[in-house]
């Protein structure tokens, strides 16, 4: 089985978000078939769409085995162990854990859809991705970069 390098959004706005995010990066590295390569810093932002408390966020880059699928179970799994519920779209998170980019593929099915749909579209996943590798391409819309300004009113801080 090869390896693919995916990158993995991390946010969390309810409880202890900063730590649940370090906590949850850390299990990343834990997953089967799975390494961390390294991650962004945390960063504080509004929520976008959204209600609730600030969100703390970061990107994490990581090498596994796993098929995209079956790496969507296991974050699935993550944020359950973190009481993640669903009372409504957008509701406020314990953890949230999106699979942003997945190697060069382009995936659409029912549960899963990558390049992530709105990432280029929110300054809490292009500026810690960019972090992690400024010259990053996202498959099929091109150079990360190139969308910065389209987030670039939306308030975004590191926090460590």
């Amino acid at each position: 089985m090869s390896k693919t390098i995916a990158y993995i959004g991390i946010g969390a706005n309810l409880g202890d978000a900063r730590e649940t995010v370090t906590q949850a990066i850390d299990l990343l590295d834990r997953l089967p078939q799975t390494s961390l390569i390294k991650r962004s810093s945390l960063f504080r932002t509004a929520p976008v769409d959204a209600e609730g408390d600030d969100y703390v966020n970061a990107v994490a880059q990581i090498r596994t085995e796993l098929l995209p699928h079956d790496l969507l179970l296991a974050l699935l799994d993550l944020e359950q162990q973190f009481g993640r519920m669903r009372p409504y779209i957008n509701a406020p998170r314990t953890l949230d854990l999106d699979i942003l980019l997945f190697g060069d593929q382009h995936i659409d099915s029912p549960s899963l859809t990558v390049p992530h749909p709105r990432m280029t579209m929110r300054a809490f996943v292009l500026i810690p991705l960019l972090q992690l590798d400024p010259l990053l391409h996202i498959p099929g819309q091109g150079p990360a970069h190139q969308f910065v300004p389209r987030v670039s009113d939306q308030a975004i801080s590191v926090i460590s």
